[in-house]
């Protein structure tokens, strides 16, 4: 059984769809993460679970010292720009943090307290890596010309699924928790359109599969035991 779970955390974590992932393969968060889920008096699902909290922590750090970077170094204009999508990313993570609490409480299991501590992780991670990203570039990102996304093919399809996706969990959750969904799509939407400008079509659609992946995740995920 402790083999199992271990297992089951590490199959988590490689398999979570992250955003350029490839980007801290190597990463001591994630090196140090996977070390922590490999020794044998973490192999309990508590231990488990404080693994991905500390990589979450660290990510966290990672994240505030990346946003600490990029802010000294973006011209005035694209630093309003980039607070804005900061503060809706924080907004977004805070409703988020409530949705999944409402989904995971529907469900038994150690393999679901797993999943809930990947969620709850792989997110932060992500935005750590999409500042560390922008800190790379000159001026925060690129000030291209981005095309609505009833005109880019991908960004349709990505928001086709999410709005399936989003409907399917919507009708699978308890109906006193559904405006906990609807408070959290909102939240991420904000979010995608503030952080649309600041990055290009491919940018824009990974924030959107990102979304699918987490909304098809829960609506497989609600209601089991």
């Amino acid at each position: 059984m402790r083999r199992l779970l271990g297992a089951l955390a590490v199959a988590l974590i490689v398999l979570s769809p992250v955003a350029h992932a490839e980007v801290a393969a190597a990463d001591p968060i994630d090196a140090s993460m996977r070390t922590c889920l490999a020794r044998s008096d973490m192999s309990s699902t508590m231990g488990q679970v404080q693994c991905m909290d500390n990589a979450r922590i660290g990510w966290n750090s990672a994240l505030d010292s990346a946003w600490q970077q990029l802010e000294t170094k973006l011209p005035p204009a694209r630093r309003k720009a980039w607070q804005k999508s900061q503060m809706a990313w924080r907004a977004s993570r805070e409703a988020e943090k409530q949705l999944l609490a409402a989904v995971f409480a529907t469900t038994r299991g150690s393999m679901y307290v797993l999943a809930e501590a990947d969620m709850q992780l792989q997110p932060v991670r992500d935005r750590a890596l999409a500042l560390r990203n922008a800190v790379t570039q000159t001026d925060g990102g690129p000030p291209r010309h981005v095309r609505a996304c009833t005109s880019d093919a991908q960004c349709e399809h990505a928001m086709f699924d999410l709005n399936r996706y989003y409907h399917r969990l919507q009708s699978k959750m308890p109906a006193r928790s559904r405006p906990t969904l609807v408070r959290a799509q909102r939240a991420w939407s904000a979010y995608l359109n503030a952080t649309a400008p600041l990055v290009d079509e491919r940018g824009r659609v990974d924030i959107i599969g990102a979304r699918v992946a987490t909304l098809k995740r829960l609506s497989e995920t609600v209601g089991n035991d």
